[in-house]
């Protein structure tokens, strides 16, 4: 069974920086995309960062481009997201996401329904 566990939320000033991590702690899988995903209570989860697996190709968010950086590591199967210069409105629960199969219509995978397998979530507050 595939479990990713993401873990680095916490409590943050605006300005500063968190890097989360998201690790997967079950069966080893092929993927084709990992994501970041970020939830505030009572609205939808939406898109945060995306990383093709073998290809590396990152895709990001309008409203953190610039300021998100989506890595991964190979060896230790995990995938990052370094965030800097943090606000307010950044504040959310930070899922991220398998995605195994290739999708058909060849474009990232940047929606809810595009993925696979999710982690449980981790907390990122920033105070103003």
């Amino acid at each position: 069974q595939v479990q990713l566990v993401e873990s680095g939320g916490g409590l943050v000033q605006a300005g500063g920086s968190l890097r989360l991590s998201c690790a997967n702690s079950g069966r080893t899988f092929g993927r084709y995309a990992m994501g970041w995903f970020r939830q505030v209570q009572g609205k939808e989860r939406e898109f945060v960062a995306a990383i093709i697996w073998n290809a590396g190709s990152t895709y990001y968010d309008d409203s953190v481009k610039g300021r998100f950086t989506i890595s991964k590591d190979n060896a230790k199967n995990t995938v990052y997201l370094q965030m800097y210069s943090l606000k307010p409105e950044d504040t959310a629960v930070y899922f991220c996401a398998a995605r195994v199969t290739i999708p058909s219509r060849g474009s990232p995978p940047v929606t809810e329904d595009e993925y696979d397998y999710w982690g449980r979530g981790t907390q990122v507050t920033v105070l103003s």
